[in-house]
């Protein structure tokens, strides 16, 4: 569908008000025979419009984008959570986000989440999550929704939507925050085996109420970054902003062993910044390296008082993060590798918590608004070089770019990056795939949707086998 230039949407933000299924897509180019299996996809897509509603508390939709023989099929589907399925049955928004019923929603109505952030598979499971509730299994082929998993009631309470995978291993580490109720300070933190088993669950106080989207694994070690978008009650319950930007609060790190008990704890502090979302993170010698996309002030949360904070600083640019255990310290280094504006960073996951050598993150045009901009991906070495930059055009946006493997014997970064790209100008979206290592040469194959997935959050391949 073609737009003039009034009628053309400027961003790519809005629901989309329908599911589909679209078994045969146009592919321009050749999709490579070693792509087979799914990428799943996840991100706000709103049922109905709640006035003043955040972005980030929109309905969950998934979108699965199916690639086998060279061949290439689609589904979306809304995660029928009880928040969902209750809005459903009344027509109408019930809550306005973060948990805030509506005036004349019913009494006996309990929020039921939205499980729009992040879809992972573990142990035989597919999980769509969110952080502030459990995760709700997903029915690999079908996209139907299963319902809560509490892991045979060995946990309770938030679950990230970041939890790592230990590429030895096959260990799933995880941590929730309001793990005492809503906006409160205690933060919960486990693990699941590769089975499926809950082999921890323990919780423990944050120096103040924070909204902590992602955290960081290395091999022996787990480090929880308390940043100071923070999260009152007291301002809720006025009608104030339940989440807002507090620099005064500082910036918190708790570096703890993965194996150890709750006595091995160091506490360490830097300059306020926000960070969204950790790239990796790794151990040399005493020291652990963290690179992150850090923000100088919080995009999207305000000011206590409602004062929007400064777009000047509110872009994430790559840094890295050293922390110095030999006890010299109890401040840790930030250091800008790039200028670049970019977020949703990531690795190839055989080296989440070790020493990697390929990094990749969407970048945006510096010139406009952080999110809704990002239109190009960018290479990274383990120094934070770049490798290769490709930008899509003007006006086009991209998702995260989530990497798959050639192979299970390839190299570091041997094989491709999938990630969903909207067309402004024909306001619909491509699934693109580029070649990992040769990003410049831009995308060898395009899966053509004739609709648009709206900018969304996290994704991940589940292969075939």
């Amino acid at each position: 569908m073609q737009h003039d230039a009034l009628n053309q949407p400027r961003t790519n933000l809005a629901p989309i008000p329908f599911e589909a299924d679209a078994p045969h897509l146009k592919i321009v180019g050749e999709l490579p025979r070693e792509l087979n299996g799914t990428l799943y996809r996840n991100g706000p897509n709103p049922q109905f419009d709640a006035p003043g509603a955040h972005w980030f508390v929109g309905d969950g939709m998934l979108h699965a984008f199916h690639l086998e023989n060279g061949k290439a099929s689609y589904r979306n589907r809304w995660v029928r959570t009880p928040k969902f399925l209750a809005e459903h049955d009344a027509g109408r928004a019930l809550f306005g986000g973060f948990g805030r019923k509506m005036p004349d929603a019913p009494a006996n109505l309990t929020d039921g989440g939205v499980a729009n952030t992040n879809i992972i598979f573990h142990a035989g499971k597919l999980l769509a999550l969110e952080e502030a509730h459990l995760p709700t299994e997903i029915e690999p082929g079908t996209l139907a929704t299963r319902g809560y998993c509490n892991f045979q009631g060995r946990i309770a309470g938030p679950f990230t939507a970041h939890p790592k995978v230990d590429p030895a291993t096959g260990e799933l580490v995880f941590f929730g925050y309001n793990a005492s109720g809503p906006l409160t300070p205690a933060l919960s933190y486990g693990s699941i085996d590769a089975s499926g088993k809950v082999t921890r669950f323990t919780r423990f106080e944050a120096p103040y109420a924070s909204m902590v989207h992602d955290f960081i694994v290395t091999e022996n070690h787990v480090l929880f970054p308390i940043l100071p978008i923070t999260g009152s009650m007291q301002r809720a319950m006025s009608g104030k902003p339940p989440y807002a930007w507090e620099p005064e609060q500082g910036a918190y790190v708790r570096v703890m062993k993965r194996s150890g008990s709750e006595k091995n704890i160091v506490w360490f502090r830097a300059e306020s910044c926000y960070v969204f979302h950790v790239m990796n993170a790794w151990e040399e010698g005493n020291r652990i390296i963290a690179d992150v996309m850090q923000f100088e002030e919080a995009p999207l949360f305000p000011h206590p008082d409602g004062r929007p904070t400064d777009p000047e600083k509110s872009r994430a640019r790559h840094c890295r993060w050293t922390f110095d255990l030999s006890g010299n310290t109890d401040r840790f280094q930030q250091t800008y590798l790039d200028d670049l504006t970019g977020e949703f960073p990531r690795v190839d996951d055989r080296r989440a918590g070790l020493k990697s050598n390929h990094g990749w993150y969407a970048c945006a045009n510096p010139k406009l608004p952080m999110f809704g901009a990002l239109s190009g991906i960018v290479h990274v070495d383990g120094a934070g070089k770049r490798l290769g930059h490709y930008l899509l055009p003007a006006g086009d946006t991209i998702s995260e770019p989530v990497f798959v493997v050639r192979g299970k014997d390839a190299a570091e970064g041997d094989g491709w990056l999938l990630a969903v790209v909207w067309r402004a100008r024909e306001n619909r979206s491509d699934l693109a795939v580029f070649n990992a290592t040769d990003v410049e040469a831009g995308p060898v194959a395009l899966v053509q949707l004739g609709h648009r997935v709206p900018d969304g959050f996290h994704g991940n391949w589940v292969g075939a086998q």
